[in-house]
């Protein structure tokens, strides 16, 4: 971390250093090791602080608490767990959905076309976005 915050000063620019904490996805969920790396690469020079795999109101609050003022990143890639309301009431500076719309779409794509292979039926396109309003999101409008 230390060399990274180094080599990021030296090259000067706009670059933001997040220190990652791995254990919750490693088979690890301790938040007490958790915070203790989250608040050594906050004083390495991370600019955020992450610990993907923190779930609970009381693992987020620990994690904001302890490296404050930087901010934290929570990742939300299912639809359980706190809103980015009460996240954002936790402290919590930067939200993470990983994956989770590129899921949502596999996910349509899986039931229509499950659809149309078992019940010959159609009725899974109904929800998608108009071509219009897709050609208008990505030219930026």
């Amino acid at each position: 971390m230390r060399a990274a915050r180094a080599a990021i000063d030296k090259a000067g620019g706009d670059v933001m250093l997040v220190g990652r904490c791995e254990c919750y996805l490693v088979g690890k969920p301790d938040i007490v090791e958790t915070v203790a790396r989250l608040k050594a690469y906050s004083g390495a020079g991370a600019d955020c602080l992450y610990a993907p795999g923190i779930r609970t109101r009381e693992e987020v609050a620990a994690v904001v608490e302890a490296v404050a003022p930087k901010p934290v990143n929570v990742i939300r890639a299912s639809a359980a767990g706190l809103t980015v309301a009460e996240l954002a009431a936790l402290g919590v500076r930067r939200i993470s959905v990983g994956s989770a719309f590129a899921r949502v779409a596999w996910g349509a794509f899986m039931k229509s076309a499950q659809e149309i292979l078992t019940e010959g039926r159609f009725d899974g396109f109904a929800g998608a976005a108009p071509n219009a309003e897709l050609n208008k999101l990505f030219r930026g409008q």
